[in-house]
């Protein structure tokens, strides 16, 4: 029997196998706190992440509606203990012991706004309850879904840095749907398995600042120039495809769901030190002239292992990096001003 080095979890010897045992609970696996439970996102990525074996407990945690959604997902026969917690008076409660939390809390995009035009909202929502986090369980790895990330995830950072718990390996902005769509739009495009196809996607994770790295596509697959950049387009794009396809009724919520439930898996599998690779937005020094940027990188037990870099880019994708970087700078810098302030 041994003690893992960051006390987070027990092995015991189980015949032949090793189970992961939380120090916190007697549930095996680790905690995740899914803060904006009862929203748009967080009722399906609920439903993800109660089925997922690697989950021992689910803390949902919303101002409103909570103990329904906990009463819904409390009977599905899957392990993972589902508890609710509703209004700031409960969210510290919610965070005791997390492992993971993940932030999908805020308001939707509607038509004809920008990520932009939710900053004011969901700007003070994100602070807040990074607040708590910091307050609660800074060692958690932080999951932020909330928009617009790429100036929500300085503003986290900013809120740890103020309460000296800052760890920049433990806060990620979450851009795994952008990764899922041009995924599912070049196998669409090219015939490809798409369970088998891996497209890497740099950059932030709003309009021109998504970077799909098309000649860097797995398995390699050759694009004209007359493809490159329509296809370019339509995945910076996708997220007002589906507002305005969904006429005002929302944003994309279950392919959202669907991503961050991929991304959160890839934590905790990194937690249990199975190395795992994933684009996400960080602190990186991956590109000059930005501090956080979203590359591939390697997790692992303590969050972001390396930072593995843009690759090769071509002339194409060197253009859309340089475009990329005022809008990124922008966005930092408003992220910061707005915990500054």
């Amino acid at each position: 029997m041994s003690l893992s080095m960051n006390g987070r979890t027990l092995m015991s010897m189980l015949g032949n196998g090793v189970r992961f045992v939380s120090f916190r609970s007697k549930h095996s696996g680790p905690k995740v706190a899914l803060l904006g439970a009862n929203g748009g996102i967080g009722q399906p990525l609920g439903l993800l992440l109660k089925i997922n074996p690697n989950i021992g407990r689910l803390a949902l945690y919303d101002i409103v509606g909570t103990p329904g959604v906990a009463a819904d997902l409390s009977h599905i026969d899957s392990p993972a203990e589902v508890k609710a917690f509703t209004g700031p008076q409960e969210l510290q409660k919610a965070l005791e012991g997390a492992d993971v939390v993940v932030i999908p809390a805020g308001v939707p995009r509607k038509p004809g706004m920008t990520r932009d035009d939710l900053f004011n909202t969901n700007a003070g929502i994100v602070r807040d309850l990074c607040e708590a986090v910091a307050k609660t369980c800074p060692k958690a790895f932080v999951a932020i879904i909330t928009n617009p990330v790429n100036s929500t995830v300085p503003i986290a950072s900013e809120v740890f840095k103020k309460h000296n718990v800052y760890d920049p390996k433990r806060i990620f902005g979450v851009t795994t749907l952008d990764v899922v769509r041009a995924q599912a739009f070049v196998s669409t495009m090219k015939g490809t398995d798409v369970s088998k196809t891996t497209v890497p996607v740099i950059g932030g994770h709003a309009g021109v600042t998504i970077i799909p790295l098309l000649s860097q596509v797995k398995p390699s697959v050759k694009f004209s120039d007359s493809e490159v950049k329509p296809l370019t387009e339509r995945i910076q794009d996708a997220g007002t495809e589906v507002v305005q396809a969904k006429a005002g009724a929302g944003s994309a919520t279950l392919s959202m769901a669907f991503a961050g439930e991929r991304f959160v898996n890839a934590l905790l599998k990194g937690l249990k030190g199975e190395k795992q690779v994933q684009c996400a937005y960080v602190k990186s020094d991956a590109v000059q002239g930005v501090e956080y940027f979203s590359t591939p990188i390697e997790l692992g037990p303590n969050g972001v292992e390396k930072i593995l870099g843009t690759g090769t880019l071509n002339a194409f994708e060197k253009q859309l990096v340089q475009s990329a970087i005022p809008e990124l700078k922008s966005s930092i810098e408003k992220g910061v001003k707005f915990v500054k302030k």
